[in-house]
Protein backbone atom coordinates (compact mmCIF):
# COMPACT_ATOMS: atom_id res chain seq x y z
CA UNK A 1 0.00 0.00 0.00
CA UNK A 2 1.35 3.74 -0.46
CA UNK A 3 2.67 5.44 2.49
CA UNK A 4 5.03 8.39 2.70
CA UNK A 5 6.84 6.59 -0.37
CA UNK A 6 4.22 8.28 -2.68
CA UNK A 7 5.16 11.90 -1.64
CA UNK A 8 9.59 11.09 -1.80
CA UNK A 9 7.97 9.39 -5.39
CA UNK A 10 6.32 12.84 -5.87
CA UNK A 11 8.98 14.74 -5.00
CA UNK A 12 11.36 12.70 -7.05
CA UNK A 13 9.27 13.61 -10.26
CA UNK A 14 9.88 17.59 -9.09
CA UNK A 15 13.35 17.20 -8.85
CA UNK A 16 13.88 16.08 -11.89
CA UNK A 17 11.65 18.43 -13.48
CA UNK A 18 13.41 21.23 -11.99
CA UNK A 19 17.14 19.23 -13.06
CA UNK A 20 16.20 19.71 -16.38
CA UNK A 21 15.47 23.36 -16.02
CA UNK A 22 18.70 23.77 -14.99
CA UNK A 23 20.76 21.98 -17.45
CA UNK A 24 18.46 23.61 -20.39
CA UNK A 25 19.55 27.12 -18.79
CA UNK A 26 23.19 25.42 -18.78
CA UNK A 27 23.85 26.07 -15.38
CA UNK A 28 25.99 23.78 -13.24
CA UNK A 29 24.52 22.73 -9.80
CA UNK A 30 27.76 24.76 -8.33
CA UNK A 31 26.44 27.67 -10.44
CA UNK A 32 23.04 27.52 -9.47
CA UNK A 33 23.60 26.95 -5.42
CA UNK A 34 26.23 30.23 -5.82
CA UNK A 35 23.44 32.38 -7.76
CA UNK A 36 20.73 31.40 -4.50
CA UNK A 37 22.97 31.49 -1.69
CA UNK A 38 22.61 28.04 -1.27
CA UNK A 39 25.35 24.68 -0.23
CA UNK A 40 25.67 22.53 -3.38
CA UNK A 41 24.18 19.53 -1.40
CA UNK A 42 21.01 21.40 -0.98
CA UNK A 43 20.48 21.17 -5.01
CA UNK A 44 21.31 17.93 -5.04
CA UNK A 45 18.79 17.07 -2.29
CA UNK A 46 16.32 18.60 -3.79
CA UNK A 47 16.87 17.15 -7.54
CA UNK A 48 16.86 14.08 -5.53
CA UNK A 49 13.77 14.51 -3.67
CA UNK A 50 15.31 14.06 -0.59
CA UNK A 51 14.30 17.67 0.17
CA UNK A 52 10.85 19.92 0.01
CA UNK A 53 10.57 22.27 -2.20
CA UNK A 54 9.10 25.19 -0.73
CA UNK A 55 7.79 28.36 -2.57
CA UNK A 56 11.35 30.28 -1.64
CA UNK A 57 12.82 27.62 -3.36
CA UNK A 58 10.83 27.85 -6.64
CA UNK A 59 10.95 31.21 -6.48
CA UNK A 60 14.68 31.55 -6.28
CA UNK A 61 14.91 28.57 -8.86
CA UNK A 62 13.45 29.76 -11.99
CA UNK A 63 14.63 33.08 -11.41
CA UNK A 64 17.84 31.93 -11.31
CA UNK A 65 17.14 29.76 -14.23
CA UNK A 66 15.64 32.66 -16.08
CA UNK A 67 12.60 30.42 -16.52
CA UNK A 68 9.73 32.34 -14.48
CA UNK A 69 7.36 31.58 -16.83
CA UNK A 70 7.64 28.22 -15.32
CA UNK A 71 6.96 29.56 -11.82
CA UNK A 72 3.20 29.10 -11.75
CA UNK A 73 3.24 25.85 -12.78
CA UNK A 74 5.97 24.85 -10.44
CA UNK A 75 4.37 26.06 -7.39
CA UNK A 76 1.08 23.69 -8.46
CA UNK A 77 3.25 21.26 -8.51
CA UNK A 78 5.00 21.82 -5.06
CA UNK A 79 1.99 22.30 -3.30
CA UNK A 80 0.15 18.98 -4.74
CA UNK A 81 3.43 17.02 -3.83
CA UNK A 82 3.38 18.52 -0.08
CA UNK A 83 -0.49 18.17 0.35
CA UNK A 84 -0.03 14.55 -0.24
CA UNK A 85 1.41 13.94 3.14
CA UNK A 86 0.59 16.13 5.80
CA UNK A 87 1.71 16.41 9.14
CA UNK A 88 -1.09 15.96 12.28
CA UNK A 89 1.13 18.85 13.71
CA UNK A 90 0.64 20.89 10.93
CA UNK A 91 -2.96 20.13 10.79
CA UNK A 92 -4.23 20.23 13.65
CA UNK A 93 -1.83 23.10 15.58
CA UNK A 94 -4.66 25.41 16.15
CA UNK A 95 -7.03 22.44 17.32
CA UNK A 96 -9.15 19.65 15.71
CA UNK A 97 -11.77 21.58 14.48
CA UNK A 98 -9.76 23.22 11.27
CA UNK A 99 -9.03 19.52 9.62
CA UNK A 100 -12.49 18.21 10.00
CA UNK A 101 -13.84 21.60 8.73
CA UNK A 102 -11.54 21.38 5.62
CA UNK A 103 -13.00 17.54 5.35
CA UNK A 104 -16.87 18.80 5.24
CA UNK A 105 -16.41 20.22 1.47
CA UNK A 106 -14.98 16.47 0.25
CA UNK A 107 -17.80 14.89 1.65
CA UNK A 108 -20.60 17.28 0.46
CA UNK A 109 -18.90 16.74 -3.17
CA UNK A 110 -18.96 12.80 -3.13
CA UNK A 111 -21.44 10.67 -3.58
CA UNK A 112 -19.70 6.83 -3.33
CA UNK A 113 -18.00 6.28 0.01
CA UNK A 114 -16.09 3.42 0.62
CA UNK A 115 -14.27 3.05 4.19
CA UNK A 116 -12.42 -0.15 5.11
CA UNK A 117 -11.49 0.05 9.50
CA UNK A 118 -9.64 -2.21 12.22
CA UNK A 119 -9.38 0.31 14.55
CA UNK A 120 -12.25 2.46 15.16
CA UNK A 121 -16.30 2.63 13.95
CA UNK A 122 -15.86 4.91 11.10
CA UNK A 123 -16.73 8.84 11.51
CA UNK A 124 -20.07 8.77 9.82
CA UNK A 125 -21.35 5.59 12.14
CA UNK A 126 -20.15 7.34 15.44
CA UNK A 127 -22.83 8.14 18.27
CA UNK A 128 -22.09 11.79 19.66
CA UNK A 129 -20.76 9.86 22.87
CA UNK A 130 -18.42 7.25 20.92
CA UNK A 131 -17.11 10.91 18.75
CA UNK A 132 -16.17 12.83 22.05
CA UNK A 133 -14.55 9.81 23.39
CA UNK A 134 -12.61 9.65 19.93
CA UNK A 135 -11.83 13.14 19.80
CA UNK A 136 -10.89 13.91 23.62
CA UNK A 137 -8.17 11.03 23.41
CA UNK A 138 -6.98 12.33 19.93
CA UNK A 139 -6.81 15.96 21.74
CA UNK A 140 -4.50 14.50 24.87
CA UNK A 141 -2.17 12.10 22.74
CA UNK A 142 -1.58 14.74 20.15
CA UNK A 143 -1.30 17.76 23.05
CA UNK A 144 -3.20 20.31 20.96
CA UNK A 145 -5.98 23.19 21.60
CA UNK A 146 -8.85 21.56 23.15
CA UNK A 147 -12.15 22.69 20.99
CA UNK A 148 -13.37 19.29 21.11
CA UNK A 149 -17.12 20.14 21.64
CA UNK A 150 -16.92 22.35 18.55
CA UNK A 151 -15.21 19.52 16.25
CA UNK A 152 -18.20 16.74 17.97
CA UNK A 153 -20.63 19.23 16.37
CA UNK A 154 -19.12 19.31 13.11
CA UNK A 155 -19.06 15.51 12.68
CA UNK A 156 -22.50 14.99 14.13
CA UNK A 157 -23.82 17.73 11.60
CA UNK A 158 -21.77 16.04 8.89
CA UNK A 159 -23.90 13.20 9.63
CA UNK A 160 -26.64 14.40 7.85
CA UNK A 161 -25.44 13.38 4.26
CA UNK A 162 -25.99 9.94 5.45
CA UNK A 163 -30.14 10.83 4.89
CA UNK A 164 -29.37 12.13 1.16
CA UNK A 165 -30.43 8.63 -1.05
CA UNK A 166 -28.50 9.78 -3.76
CA UNK A 167 -25.02 9.06 -1.93
CA UNK A 168 -24.13 5.23 -1.30
CA UNK A 169 -22.26 4.24 2.22
CA UNK A 170 -20.34 1.09 1.69
CA UNK A 171 -18.08 0.18 5.42
CA UNK A 172 -15.90 -2.62 5.86
CA UNK A 173 -15.30 -3.16 9.66
CA UNK A 174 -12.39 -5.91 11.04
CA UNK A 175 -15.04 -7.58 14.23
CA UNK A 176 -11.89 -6.48 16.19
CA UNK A 177 -13.66 -3.45 16.16
CA UNK A 178 -16.67 -3.84 17.94
CA UNK A 179 -14.80 -5.21 20.57
CA UNK A 180 -12.33 -2.04 21.17
CA UNK A 181 -14.23 -0.04 24.22
CA UNK A 182 -13.28 3.60 23.86
CA UNK A 183 -15.52 4.18 27.44
CA UNK A 184 -18.28 2.51 30.24
CA UNK A 185 -21.18 0.52 29.34
CA UNK A 186 -23.83 2.69 28.04
CA UNK A 187 -21.03 4.30 25.81
CA UNK A 188 -20.76 1.13 24.00
CA UNK A 189 -24.10 -0.18 24.12
CA UNK A 190 -25.39 3.25 22.14
CA UNK A 191 -22.90 2.86 19.55
CA UNK A 192 -22.85 -1.16 19.08
CA UNK A 193 -26.52 -0.56 18.72
CA UNK A 194 -26.18 2.47 16.31
CA UNK A 195 -24.26 -0.01 13.71
CA UNK A 196 -27.64 -2.33 13.73
CA UNK A 197 -30.04 1.04 13.24
CA UNK A 198 -27.81 2.30 10.52
CA UNK A 199 -27.66 -0.80 8.37
CA UNK A 200 -31.09 -0.59 7.67
CA UNK A 201 -30.78 2.55 5.70
CA UNK A 202 -31.08 1.56 1.43
CA UNK A 203 -27.97 3.05 0.56
CA UNK A 204 -25.86 2.32 3.89
CA UNK A 205 -24.30 -1.16 3.28
CA UNK A 206 -21.87 -2.68 6.72
CA UNK A 207 -20.07 -5.62 6.54
CA UNK A 208 -18.09 -7.28 9.30
CA UNK A 209 -15.08 -9.31 8.46
CA UNK A 210 -15.12 -12.15 10.97
CA UNK A 211 -11.80 -13.22 13.23
CA UNK A 212 -12.04 -16.11 11.94
CA UNK A 213 -11.92 -15.45 7.92
CA UNK A 214 -9.34 -16.85 6.20
CA UNK A 215 -6.79 -13.98 5.33
CA UNK A 216 -4.85 -15.93 2.79
CA UNK A 217 -6.00 -13.33 -0.16
CA UNK A 218 -5.25 -9.90 2.31
CA UNK A 219 -4.48 -9.38 5.61
CA UNK A 220 -5.50 -5.77 7.96
CA UNK A 221 -4.68 -3.43 6.50
CA UNK A 222 -4.87 0.42 7.35
CA UNK A 223 -7.94 2.26 8.19
CA UNK A 224 -8.91 4.03 4.91
CA UNK A 225 -11.25 6.27 2.53
CA UNK A 226 -12.03 6.33 -0.30
CA UNK A 227 -14.37 9.13 -2.34
CA UNK A 228 -15.76 8.17 -5.51
CA UNK A 229 -12.77 5.93 -6.44
CA UNK A 230 -10.91 8.88 -7.47
CA UNK A 231 -9.23 9.88 -3.86
CA UNK A 232 -8.11 8.05 -0.80
CA UNK A 233 -7.64 9.19 2.48
CA UNK A 234 -5.43 7.45 5.56
CA UNK A 235 -4.95 8.28 8.20
CA UNK A 236 -1.38 7.40 9.71
CA UNK A 237 0.32 7.68 13.18
CA UNK A 238 2.01 10.62 12.44
CA UNK A 239 0.26 12.14 9.18
CA UNK A 240 -2.53 12.50 7.15
CA UNK A 241 -2.29 10.88 3.09
CA UNK A 242 -3.77 11.41 0.44
CA UNK A 243 -3.58 9.25 -2.64
CA UNK A 244 -5.04 10.70 -5.84
CA UNK A 245 -2.55 8.80 -8.47
CA UNK A 246 -4.79 6.70 -10.36
CA UNK A 247 -2.47 3.25 -9.79
CA UNK A 248 -2.44 3.84 -6.20
CA UNK A 249 -6.17 4.49 -5.87
CA UNK A 250 -6.82 1.52 -7.73
CA UNK A 251 -4.52 -0.10 -5.40
CA UNK A 252 -6.85 0.54 -2.71
CA UNK A 253 -10.08 -0.04 -4.92
CA UNK A 254 -8.24 -3.40 -5.23
CA UNK A 255 -8.03 -3.87 -1.05
CA UNK A 256 -11.45 -2.84 -0.72
CA UNK A 257 -12.65 -5.32 -3.22
CA UNK A 258 -10.64 -8.02 -1.49
CA UNK A 259 -11.65 -7.71 2.01
CA UNK A 260 -15.66 -6.90 0.94
CA UNK A 261 -14.99 -10.90 -0.33
CA UNK A 262 -14.45 -12.10 3.44
CA UNK A 263 -16.93 -9.86 5.18
CA UNK A 264 -20.48 -10.95 6.17
CA UNK A 265 -23.62 -8.93 5.84
CA UNK A 266 -27.32 -8.85 6.86
CA UNK A 267 -27.90 -11.80 9.86
CA UNK A 268 -24.77 -13.24 9.90
CA UNK A 269 -23.22 -9.67 11.01
CA UNK A 270 -26.05 -8.81 13.42
CA UNK A 271 -25.27 -11.93 15.00
CA UNK A 272 -21.18 -10.08 15.93
CA UNK A 273 -22.77 -7.45 16.23
CA UNK A 274 -24.61 -8.80 19.17
CA UNK A 275 -21.85 -10.83 20.39
CA UNK A 276 -20.03 -7.73 21.31
CA UNK A 277 -23.50 -6.09 22.23
CA UNK A 278 -24.03 -8.88 25.09
CA UNK A 279 -20.87 -7.82 27.77
CA UNK A 280 -22.76 -4.50 27.86
CA UNK A 281 -26.48 -5.45 27.95
CA UNK A 282 -28.46 -5.03 31.31
CA UNK A 283 -28.37 -7.51 33.33
CA UNK A 284 -31.49 -8.38 35.97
Amino acid sequence: MPSSSSVHEARQALGSRLRQIRRQSGLTAVELARRCMWSQSKVSRIENGHLGVSPDVIEKWTQACGAEALKEELLADARATEETYVEWRKMERTGLRQANEGATARWEKTHRFKAYSQCLIPGPLQTESYTRAVLTALRARRDVHDDVEETVTIRMERQRLLSDSSRSYAFLLEETVLHHRLGGRQLMLGQLSRLIQASGASNISIGIIPRTADRSAIWPVEDFWIFDDRQVNVELVSAYLTVKRPLEVRQYTDAFTRLKSLAVYGPEAFSLIGAALAPFAPTD
